[in-house]
């Protein structure tokens, strides 16, 4: 798409111009954010899908691919922020959620799929001997410190700054106001050195570090291996438990970025896309931490939730895992994805644009600098304007990824989607050639 809007140089009216065009094309959504307004604050349930002026309301997904109110189409490159990655209709698991909604969705009792599920999970990710499940990553992650703190009646916690480990446990120093009352130290994430001075530090004080294994909100950003095995190291030589947050990353491999890596963490956190697209979370790890929820082992620890063993979801994951996300599927899309953020970063190198895609597998995000990104604050060097202006006319395209430029791949996705996203891109840095090279973003 070549915008027939002049270009200006100056980045507030280019930015001007695309908000303009983006409230006279999405009339209906503008108005239904506004009626939502009336109920909701902000219009709002849930932070981070907010956008001003207002967010785009979707009515219809099929496949890979999403309409808005207005009727304009768009690639699903978003994928529920990773949830999404068998697509909006897979017929097998569509079959499953049906049958089982037919038989009685809220039993009171254990079903026929949960110690299935659980079976293929365990099976899959080498740091879980037993696992229970909850109602979503957040909640699976509270509940890795809460085990953490029990069982090693420790208090301290090391995570790292620009982590997300769900609502209640956000890693920014920033907004923490509603975060879990725990006793949380912050270090820089791919900083080995500093990890292994403040374990050592902390000692026999310190109940656990938490971390992902590839940052996802904090702009996808993969550990370095060193820094994974000395971290785990150094928890085992005090003590500690090493909590892996693998919500996001657990679709990275067959078993997770613990398997990729070969470094295995005591406790694991899990969500997203593992619920076959429904309401999903689940923690576990080894059996001599996780035997502590054995409800007929004296003094074992209370864990209740109505929907822990949601039929549906048990149903969608357990059919998800078995006969669609098969191990040899999860290569070959995280192949792709590879190859994906490869031909894009080729495209940058080619136009002389100083941006890069980070990430791994399924998962990357576009930034627009090119210097070395090795956590959040190396990301948030380059002025988020750009990446505002870069969001607004990716959806112009017919593009839809999230606001801070993740992208994430679902199994609908075939190289028709690959190359219009390659497409899309260049034709941004060429409609902006102009404005990108007064502000330093393309070399001459």
């Amino acid at each position: 798409m070549t915008n027939p809007t002049p270009r200006n140089l100056t980045l507030d009216q280019a930015l001007a111009e695309a908000e303009a065009r983006f409230v006279a094309r999405n009339p209906r959504s503008m108005e239904r954010h506004k009626d939502a307004r009336q109920w909701m604050p902000g219009g709002n349930t849930r932070t981070v899908l907010h956008f001003d002026p207002a967010p785009l309301t979707m009515t219809l997904a099929d496949g890979c691919m999403l309409e808005d109110l207005d009727g304009h189409r768009y690639v699903d490159f978003l994928g529920e922020y990773s949830a999404g990655l068998y697509g909006h209709t897979n017929q097998t698991i569509r079959e499953a959620v049906i049958a089982a909604m037919e038989q009685g969705t809220v039993l009171g009792a254990p079903n026929r799929y949960e110690a299935g599920l659980a079976q293929e999970l365990v099976q899959r990710f080498p740091g879980i001997d037993l696992i229970r499940f909850c109602n979503s990553g957040s909640e699976a992650n509270l509940m890795t410190f809460a085990v953490a703190r029990a069982v090693t009646a420790r208090n301290k916690f090391l995570a790292f700054r620009g982590g997300y480990h769900g609502g209640f446990l956000l890693m920014d120093g920033e907004h923490g106001e509603l975060n879990a009352p725990y006793d949380v130290e912050l270090l820089d994430y791919n900083d080995t050195a500093g990890a292994v001075e403040a374990i050592r530090r902390i000692g026999k004080d310190l109940a656990a570090v938490t971390l992902e294994p590839m940052m996802g909100s904090g702009g996808c950003i993969p550990a370095d291996q060193d820094f994974l095995e000395a971290i785990r190291k150094e928890t085992e030589a005090v003590g500690a438990l090493l909590i892996f947050d693998e919500v996001i990353t657990s679709r990275l491999s067959e078993g997770g970025l613990q398997k990729a890596t070969g470094v295995i963490p005591d406790l694991t956190a899990l969500g997203k896309y593992l619920g076959g697209g429904l309401t999903f979370g689940a923690f576990g790890g080894r059996r001599d931490i996780m035997e502590h929820f054995d409800p007929s082992r004296p003094g074992g620890y209370l864990h209740a939730g109505t929907f822990n063993n949601n039929v549906l979801t048990m149903a969608a994951g357990l059919t998800g895992l078995t006969q669609v996300y098969t191990c040899k599927v999860a290569k070959t899309l995280n192949a792709a994805g590879e190859d994906l953020r490869r031909r894009i970063n080729v495209l940058f190198k080619r136009i002389g644009m100083k941006a890069q895609v980070t990430g791994r597998g399924s998962l990357m995000c576009i930034h627009f600098t090119d210097d070395p990104i090795k956590r959040p604050a190396d990301a948030k060097k380059a002025d988020p304007l750009i990446k505002r202006l870069f969001y607004m006319e990716m959806l112009e395209r017919g593009q839809y990824m999230a606001t801070r430029c993740m992208i994430t791949l679902s199994l609908p996705m075939g190289h028709p989607e690959y190359d219009g996203l390659v497409r899309a891109i260049e034709d941004f840095c060429v409609d902006n050639g102009p404005l990108l090279r007064e502000l330093g973003y393309i070399r001459d």
